[in-house]
C-alpha cells in the first residue's frame, strides 16, 4: 500500500521563502490527527518519506509520533521530481508526505482517479486503485473515535 499525505495547513510566506513555511496550529492538529487515524485503523506503515520543506517535514514528524516509523527526508519529494513507485520499491507499505499538485498528479498517474488533495488529507493506493481519499475532518473523526 502507498499512502500519500499532504502537509497540514501552513503559514504564509513571510519573506523567508516557501521552503521555510511552518505549520500553523491547525496544521499541527491535522498532522496529529492523520497519524492517530492511521494508528486507530491499524494500517501498517513500514517507511515514511517526507519533503525537506519545513511544513512537510514537520507534518511527517508529528504524524509519525503515533506510528512506529521515523521519517526520512527525501529531496526529490520537495521539488516534485520523484516517481512514487520508484520510491516505494522494496520498502513495503509507505507513506509519502508532500505537496500539491504533485500528490494529486501521482494519484491520477497511478490510478486514473482525478482528485485534489486537501491540506492534511490522505490518499490510499493499492494495486493501482485509489482505495480511500480521506479529508482532514474525516481523519479527525477517526482519530477521535478511539477515546
Amino acid at each position: 500500500m502507498i499512502y500519500l499525505l499532504r502537509h497540514g495547513d501552513a503559514e504564509n510566506d513571510d519573506g523567508r521563502g516557501d521552503a521555510a513555511r511552518k505549520l500553523t496550529a491547525k496544521g499541527e492538529a491535522q498532522a496529529a490527527a492523520a497519524g492517530s487515524a492511521i494508528a486507530v485503523l491499524g494500517l501498517n506503515i513500514d517507511h515514511c518519506l517526507a519533503s525537506p520543506r519545513v511544513r512537510a517535514r514537520d507534518t511527517a514528524e508529528i504524524a509519525c509520533n503515533a506510528l512506529t516509523v521515523e521519517p526520512e527526508i527525501v529531496a526529490s519529494i520537495g521539488d516534485g521530481s520523484y516517481d512514487t513507485l520508484d520510491l516505494a520499491a522494496g520498502r513495503g507499505d509507505l507513506i509519502i508526505v508532500g505537496h500539491e499538485p504533485v500528490l494529486s498528479n501521482e494519484v491520477a498517474r497511478l490510478t486514473g482517479a482525478r482528485i485534489k488533495m486537501k491540506k492534511g488529507g490522505l490518499a490510499v493506493i493499492g494495486s493501482g486503485m485509489l482505495k480511500a481519499l480521506l479529508r482532514p475532518t474525516e481523519l479527525e473523526a477517526i482519530a477521535g473515535s478511539q477515546v
